[in-house]
């Protein structure tokens, strides 16, 4: 089962940037991320959504391929399979985007936009729907981050400790004597 995080930040770009580690970690295998979403609030307000998953260009990718694919078939009969590839493309292509565009994908876009318009101005929140994470070694990657625990689906005990990291001070290196 995914456990969902809502994490608030002081600026605008720290959203971004406590993603972009997430991604590098699953990349060595230490978290598995279902969907991520980051919210920004600009100086007037506005909240702009970067959802991490785009189901537009997904959509339009597997359907340009597939229309292609049956456009050649197709075009087979009539002998003349390149226009059956072009046309069948294109119209796969169509389709495959306006179905992503509609599809929802992971978090919940209405759940997003509440909590999203609660934020402050010039802030931003990162939402997570984890799979599976090895808590001990990404907690030790954002202790003292300073992000605020907005909302979240862990146990009380995996709550506490997640707000223990995110407020801990950073440690500093001490020069070698």
């Amino acid at each position: 089962m995914s456990e969902f995080v809502v994490l608030g930040f002081d600026t605008a770009d720290r959203a971004d940037a406590v993603l972009n580690r997430l991604v590098q970690l699953e990349k060595e295998y230490l978290v598995d991320l279902e969907d991520a979403v980051i919210a920004v609030r600009d100086a007037q307000g506005k909240v702009r959504l970067k959802q991490s998953v785009n189901l537009t260009a997904a959509g339009a990718a597997s359907g340009g391929l597939s229309g292609a694919i049956w456009g050649s078939l197709v075009g087979l009969l009539f002998l003349n399979p390149l226009a059956g590839m072009v046309v069948g493309g294109a119209v796969g292509a169509g389709s495959g985007a306006l179905a992503g565009s509609m599809t929802d994908y992971g978090i919940d876009d209405d759940l997003i936009q509440k909590l999203a318009d609660t934020i402050p101005i010039n802030s931003s929140a990162l939402f997570l729907l984890i799979r599976k994470v090895q808590p001990e070694k990404v907690l030790a990657e954002f202790k003292g981050e300073h992000a605020t625990l907005l909302r979240t689906s862990l146990s009380p005990e995996q709550e506490a400790r997640l707000r223990t990291a995110l407020s801990a001070a950073p440690a500093v290196a001490t020069p070698a004597a």
